[in-house]
């Protein structure tokens, strides 16, 4: 999948929110008709490519075994390719909802169909028919929606032909295509590195945490995803427009992915026990080290690739990308070797944390960019403050584990959506900003609508009385 993007889909992103902005729609047709195809014939070879030589990828990765599970595994990739590129094409045409539709669907798919294949006894090959048939369906689904009910016909030929547009698509994206190409490279070198210095026990642990660190990655691409045609819209605005939207957008991402990582690392032990019982016993470990990653939001870790893309910035995008590869590239293994996994993930946070830390340099030397240190600073207290109550029922109570999550989970944010008003760190402005977003996306509006309601309430509370 690597190998099928060339930058084409933050591209898609790009250009289709831009020029619905300047009301070009026949012009947004036509880039993401160039995008689908030429995506579409780049996958088609790859997957050739990967289904010819699973043989020689299985024995580089070190597991001989594995040949037929990757000939199975790259049907996935045509119809991957298309399903993330109308997801691309749903974000920037500000259809959400639909992205929302099609990610379900294939969540739902893979989920109910490798479960129920596994369970009838086809095993690994049974999950790896489930994963390809959640991107068919998918994909499928994207396409018809896209081309049948979202894009307007073409209108005509004019110059802006396949070439041009691939050529507008590339030029954009090609900085953004190599970041990928990097980023995406460090989880095969991962999963090499282990191959070689660890077991398929340790292996197998570090998957499962990974896989509860997909919890926080889902909140945190929906925020940068939205954000990308968010500032690409803001491109020909002035700074001072650019500088406050991502101080309001940076520390709502505090807002939310700060207290969602500390749960993760505080239960991270009880969760692991839930879901895979006592034989993953490292998992947790794994999970309570690799989870601080995300703290790293407060300088910008998952807002300013955003920013520097939507204005076009692609190449800075580019350094920042090379420069966590390199560090962790020359860590990991070091690490790994000594460490074992512990060692893998101190290698992606310490080479994380250097590439986040110029990110945030060039964006406050080169763009001036300010972040809401104060409010910051006050997320992070009330976060660690939030965690007594519930540290205290975690390790002085018998009760069942299940039970100390969900209790102790429910305390937490009760404690941190009261404190967040009372401190000021949200203000009834913002609220009701928050409230208008929320209310045009349906199953989110059910949870937070209430709390939303709460901390209105006790901002009109507090007001009241500074006033007596």
């Amino acid at each position: 999948m690597l190998f099928t993007d060339l930058g084409i889909n933050q591209g898609i992103i790009k250009f289709a929110a831009s020029l619905r902005a300047k009301e070009e729609a026949d012009r947004v047709t036509k880039i993401i008709q160039s995008g689908i195809l030429f995506r579409v014939l780049i996958g088609t070879v790859v997957f050739a490519v990967n289904f010819v030589f699973a043989d020689l990828f299985a024995v580089f990765m070190n597991r001989p075994n594995i040949s037929l599970y990757i000939q199975i595994a790259s049907i996935t990739i045509g119809f991957q390719v298309i399903y993330t590129t109308a997801t691309s094409a749903f974000v920037g045409l500000d259809k959400t909802e639909y992205n929302v539709l099609t990610t379900n669907i294939q969540a739902t798919v893979k989920t109910t169909l490798s479960v129920t294949l596994v369970l009838l006894g086809v095993s690994v090959t049974g999950a790896i028919i489930g994963h390809v048939a959640g991107s068919i369906i998918a994909g499928i689904i994207g396409a018809g929606i896209l081309f049948f009910k979202l894009l307007k016909p073409s209108r005509n030929s004019g110059d802006d032909g396949f070439i041009q547009n691939l050529k507008i698509l590339t030029t954009y994206g090609m900085p953004l295509y190599i970041s990928v190409v990097l980023t995406g490279f460090l989880p095969l070198y991962q999963n090499l590195i282990l191959a070689y210095f660890t077991s398929d026990i340790y292996i197998g642990n570090f998957k499962a945490a990974t896989n509860f660190i997909a919890l926080i990655t889902v909140v945190s691409m929906s925020i940068t995803t939205a954000l990308l045609p968010a500032f690409s819209k803001l491109n020909s605005s002035t700074t001072n427009t650019i500088k406050a939207f991502f101080k309001l957008a940076n520390k709502y991402t505090c807002l939310l992915i700060v207290p969602t990582t500390t749960l993760i690392i505080i239960y991270s032990r009880e969760i692991v026990q839930i879901i895979y019982g006592s034989t993953y016993q490292s998992a947790s470990l794994f999970l309570s080290i690799n989870s601080p990653l995300y703290l790293l939001v407060a300088i910008g870790y998952l807002t300013l690739n955003s920013l520097f893309n939507g204005l076009g910035e692609t190449r800075t995008t580019h350094k920042i990308a090379l420069i966590n590869f390199l560090t962790f590239i020359i860590l990991a293994p070091v690490l790994a070797k000594n460490y074992g996994v512990p060692g893998l993930i101190i290698a992606s946070l310490i080479s994380n944390t250097i590439a986040t830390s110029y990110a945030s340099h060039i964006a406050r030397t080169k763009f001036k960019i300010e972040f809401a240190t104060n409010s910051i600073i006050k997320i992070y207290l009330i976060s660690a403050i939030s965690t007594i109550p519930s540290l205290l029922l975690l390790h002085f109570t018998s009760l069942p584990e299940l039970f100390k999550v969900i209790a102790g989970g429910v305390l937490y944010l009760f404690i941190y959506t009261t404190l967040t008003p009372l401190t000021r760190v949200v203000s009834a402005p913002e609220l009701q900003t928050v409230t208008y977003v929320t209310q045009k996306i349906g199953p989110l509006t059910l949870i937070a609508e209430p709390i939303l309601k709460y901390q209105q309430k006790i901002l009109r509370i507090t007001a009241k009385a500074a006033d007596t």
